[in-house]
């Protein structure tokens, strides 16, 4: 028997359900752009795709740049203008680098989806445009095979199914692929509208910032809104467990989660090179290997240091720079971080001697 006031009770449970499921998303999607005017710093992308949505033609599109830099959130902010939230459920589909995107998923997946028909549709009183879009994220890891057949599928069925291909380098797609879609760029976010965004979601989640905490996580991600956005949540959550209080999130906060190598570690390594002798050298890169850093971090350190300092000339730097190059690509090939280090440190403190 249903209690009176029985449906209002539930609409009431599931409005709270709903208010629960955007407290605990994570805030790179809460804050995710939901229209293409709120993305940052993309100005010719998107007045190029409000020109599209609004004449209901869009070509096959190729969204390429760093991480981080709303190509993802673009697109899908153009899906939702177009078709809607609900209508989008079933007119969009999306695969990302964790499905499988051989040649096996061009040929039946995408295929299957691109060469459905679909009917007539409207939103907000507009009849939305006749076709479905594959978003395909990460393209460049698709294989050559699996790219030369989305070729085919893509000529096949374009009159029903547009495809936008998104990927951090262009470089890596086939030219004849590449050909067939209109190419956008997205360029690193600037530190202005990085750091305004940033402020904004500080706002919306009432934190409290230190003096430098908005600079410190624009280093921190090296212009890439999502980590920065990322930085901020945990830092909140570390300063702040309960989720409750107001203490403040200090650039400290910012650098123990980014893995940032503080600078009086580093001034121990390059003393130990000004000392001379390789087993000073050698207790200082254990001890940073001990600490748990990145190997890649501390040549990044160790670059930007010979970069900038004058203890050496540019000849000993140009060879320092070299040797930091052919052990980061040692390391992209999954050498053994503390033989990589110690041979930095090795050739660092043989070239300072000369």
């Amino acid at each position: 028997m249903m209690m009176p006031g029985g449906s209002s009770t539930t609409s009431s449970n599931s409005s709270n359900e709903i208010k629960k499921t955007k407290k605990e998303l994570p805030w790179v999607e809460k804050y995710r752009p939901k229209k293409i005017s709120d993305v940052s710093s993309q100005e010719e992308v998107t007045a190029a795709l409000k020109t599209a949505i609004t004449s209901g033609q869009l070509p096959h599109l190729l969204f390429y740049g760093p991480p981080g830099t709303g190509k993802t959130s673009t697109i899908l902010a153009c899906c939702r203008e177009l078709y809607g939230y609900e209508i989008m459920k079933t007119r969009v589909l999306e695969l990302n680098a964790s499905d499988d995107r051989g040649i096996k998923v061009v040929r039946t997946k995408i295929k299957a989806f691109a060469q459905t028909t679909v009917g007539r549709a409207t939103f907000n009183g507009v009849q939305v445009p006749p076709f479905k879009i594959i978003i395909l994220d990460e393209a460049d890891t698709m294989t050559e095979t699996a790219q030369a057949a989305l070729r085919r599928t893509i000529e096949d069925y374009s009159k029903v199914t547009r495809f936008c291909l998104i990927c951090n380098y262009v470089s890596r797609i086939i030219e004849p692929l590449a050909s067939r879609c209109a190419k956008f760029r997205f360029k690193p976010v600037p530190t202005e509208p990085l750091l305004k965004r940033l402020q904004h979601v500080a706002n919306q989640e009432q934190l409290t910032l230190g003096k430098n905490t908005l600079n410190a996580l624009f280093e921190a991600s090296g212009g890439d809104m999502r980590k920065a956005i990322t930085f901020m949540q945990g830092a909140a959550q570390l300063v702040n467990p309960s989720g409750e209080g107001d203490n403040a999130i200090e650039p400290s906060h910012v650098h123990q989660l980014s893995g940032k190598i503080p600078g009086d570690i580093l001034n121990l390594f390059w003393e130990a090179v000004k000392s001379g002798k390789f087993d000073n050298v050698q207790r200082q890169v254990k001890d940073l290997c001990a600490e748990g850093y990145s190997a890649i971090a501390i040549l990044e350190c160790i670059t930007k240091d010979v970069i900038d300092g004058d203890f050496i000339n540019d000849a000993q730097k140009a060879k320092i720079l070299i040797k930091v190059a052919e052990s980061d690509k040692c390391l992209s090939d999954s050498a053994d971080e503390e033989l990589q280090l110690m041979d930095v440190g090795a050739q660092i403190l043989l070239i300072c001697k000369k």
